[in-house]
């Protein structure tokens, strides 16, 4: 990190009682091992979702994060979070994103790419590889899981729609 850490702490603006050395040692920092993760959540078919962090395990008021792992060639089927924001960082694997109201978008990530899914937005995570696990990580903006599957016709062919920032150039852009 860069740039000046210029506020101070003063030992008396956080005093704390002996007894609070013990409330942190179990109320502080929780490291969750990766191989053991929480299979128990709401899943959709075709993936495999994970909790690490949520309010069951770890008291989490405000997030959910976990794994999600997508067999080659498979897709989830349409869904939504209700309210929920959702993030999801691609790990492995190339992810094809369809979304709207009949699917009629779509967007691929691959390793190092986050997506943003914006509340009650209907969607469908598709690995885009034949051969290849799609491997993300998955963050929510609440301590719950909610998935909520969707009956939708899809469209044929789904519009494409590019990822086009300082990074992901639009290929027909000459350079």
């Amino acid at each position: 990190m860069s740039g000046t850490h210029d506020h101070t702490h003063s030992h008396h603006s956080h005093d704390h009682s002996p007894g609070d050395d013990e409330r942190w040692k179990h109320d502080g920092v929780r490291v969750i091992p990766g191989n053991q993760l929480d299979p128990n959540v709401p899943s959709t078919a075709g993936m495999d979702r994970k909790a690490a962090i949520n309010f069951a395990r770890v008291g989490a008021q405000k997030l959910w994060a976990g794994t999600v792992t997508i067999r080659p060639d498979a897709k989830t089927g349409a869904h939504h979070h209700g309210h929920l924001e959702s993030i999801i960082y691609v790990v492995k694997g190339k992810a094809r994103m369809r979304w709207g109201e009949h699917l009629q978008f779509t967007a691929e990530a691959g390793p190092g790419d986050f997506i943003f899914v914006p509340p009650y937005v209907p969607h469908q995570e598709i690995n885009a590889s034949r051969d290849e696990v799609l491997e993300c990580v998955l963050v929510r903006s609440d301590g719950e899981a909610v998935a909520i599957n969707l009956d939708i016709e899809p469209v044929e062919k789904p519009e494409t729609v590019l990822w086009v920032d300082p990074v992901h150039r639009d290929p027909a852009e000459k350079k």
